[in-house]
């Protein structure tokens, strides 16, 4: 089979819809189904919504578990805190995650989509909000045939309230973990909340219930850019959910107690069960397609038919297009080793510099208002700005000293004491004896560490480059 197989079976199946793409939406009225594959969606999808919402109530070290503040410049996610300075490490956690997302499809296929995208989780909540207060899928239908009464304002408008709160639930969490949920909530009680704030609630709540109410599967279909490149990853032993047609076909109706093979028929009933809890809308039957997200409800959905008919589970199940050919899965793909080589080489250096990473860094500003200045017994002083920026979470003590310039004294001599997470300030005098300097402009570094009481804590230390200046030595001896 070619290896670019995927690409020709999506393309073929677009050219199967593409009449469809300017019509109207018909509504997707999905049915409730339970089984294996829904329960693990239970422990997949159950940890994503309450980490989301319980996070924000967590304190660690003083402050919120998750706390992006933007005014301040800090980024606390539980028990580090980084700053503007790392944002190279946001660069390689984003990297790990595209190729982690990368070597996850071509081994599982689109697992991701089917049990763990926020639109996922959160357009099952949805789903189950419209089940309690209209019913089952033939419920369902029928009152959205049915004409206005006040039966169905009172089920429509139970939905929508429903909907309202999760989505206002949902916008407030969401900006929460930029303002703090203490503060958020006293402000709000308050009446104080600045305008700023109220626009972004209003903003999530709207583009969530919009998202996962109404929307649904449009935003896989056609806003998740995920959908159009998948396919770029799959390979002949991608784990893809897939019909078995040497199995199933012929398709139709039967009583529970005939024979298929006796009256010519497959496995398949034809009962349209797996494509009426299908959140896309699509028939499975028709091969692979771009639209499945593998979220196995066809999967369960057919096994519970199986069940009932005597049949063989597995007419639609998880599998691989060299096991639906009759061949063996394989780990042992040159894609699938250099996904996996690329995300262990990337964790293990991010890893590093995430150990080893200093919150402590250092900058110094010469003062430019002058060259130098000439003192007293004819010494040289040059004025400079030292800035201090202490990430971590413990105020500390830091002495400052020079390299470069031998002998040279510092004005006032102090050690810097600098707040945890703050910004310390000073200006300070570098005074060098003249005869010493090698020319007008002396490349020097400046250099911080920690001062403990008790050595045994881990010293930090920081340097930042700098210049001196000074006059044009004199020619032979002064």
């Amino acid at each position: 089979m070619d290896k670019n197989f995927a690409t020709d079976r999506l393309d073929e199946n677009l050219d199967s819809v593409a009449f469809n793409l300017y019509e109207k939406r018909e509504k997707i009225y999905t049915r409730r189904i339970e089984g294996f594959f829904q329960k693990i969606r239970l422990f997949t999808g159950w940890p994503l919504l309450l980490g989301y919402f319980l996070v924000p109530w967590l304190s660690v070290n003083g402050h919120q578990a998750i706390l992006f503040d933007l005014p301040e410049r800090k980024f606390h996610i539980f028990w580090l805190t980084f700053w503007p300075q790392d944002f190279g490490l946001l660069a390689w956690a984003l990297m790990i995650a595209a190729f982690s997302l990368f070597f996850v499809t071509n081994l599982l296929g689109r697992v991701w989509c089917g049990y763990s995208c926020p639109q996922t989780v959160w357009t099952a909540i949805f789903i189950w909000a419209e089940q309690f207060a209209e019913g089952d899928r033939n419920q369902r239908i029928k009152l959205e045939k049915a004409p206005w009464t006040l039966i169905k304002v009172y089920k429509r408008f139970l939905k929508h309230c429903m909907w309202v709160g999760f989505a206002l639930l949902t916008g407030a969490t969401f900006v929460a973990y930029f303002y703090g949920i203490y503060d958020l909530l006293a402000d709000a009680f308050q009446l104080e909340l600045p305008l700023v704030t109220v626009f972004w609630c209003s903003f999530f709540t709207i583009a969530t219930y919009i998202n996962a109410g109404w929307l649904r599967e449009q935003v896989c279909l056609h806003m998740c850019p995920y959908a159009r490149f998948q396919s770029s990853m799959f390979d002949n032993d991608t784990l893809i959910v897939s019909y078995d047609p040497a199995r199933g076909e012929e398709r139709g109706p039967r009583k529970r107690q005939d024979n298929p093979s006796e009256i010519g028929l497959g496995d398949c009933i034809d009962c349209q069960m797996c494509v009426q809890v299908c959140p896309t809308g699509i028939d499975i039957r028709d091969g692979l397609q771009y639209e499945c997200i593998n979220c196995a409800l066809c999967v369960d959905a057919c096994n519970s038919i199986m069940d009932k008919m005597g049949y063989d589970r597995g007419l639609v199940a998880y599998t691989t297009e060299h096991q639906l050919d009759g061949g063996v899965w394989t780990w042992k793909r040159p894609r699938l080793i250099g996904y996996g080589f690329a995300v262990i080489t990337m964790l293990s250096l991010f890893s590093y510099n995430l150990i080893t990473r200093t919150p402590l860094e250092l900058d110094v500003l010469r003062n430019r208002g002058q060259l130098f200045q000439e003192i007293d017994n004819g010494r040289i002083q040059n004025t400079y700005t030292i800035k201090i920026l202490n990430m971590d979470l413990y105020d500390h003590t830091y002495k400052l000293s020079v390299e470069g310039l031998p002998s040279a004294i510092f004005s006032p001599n102090a050690n810097i004491f600098v707040e945890g997470g703050k910004i310390g300030e000073i200006s300070t005098n570098l005074i060098v004896d003249p005869d010493l300097l090698r020319g007008t402009n002396t490349k020097i570094k400046f250099f911080i560490e920690t001062v403990f009481e008790n050595q045994k804590q881990s010293i930090l230390r920081a340097s930042s480059d700098s210049s001196y200046l000074g006059p044009k030595p004199l020619a032979g001896p002064r």
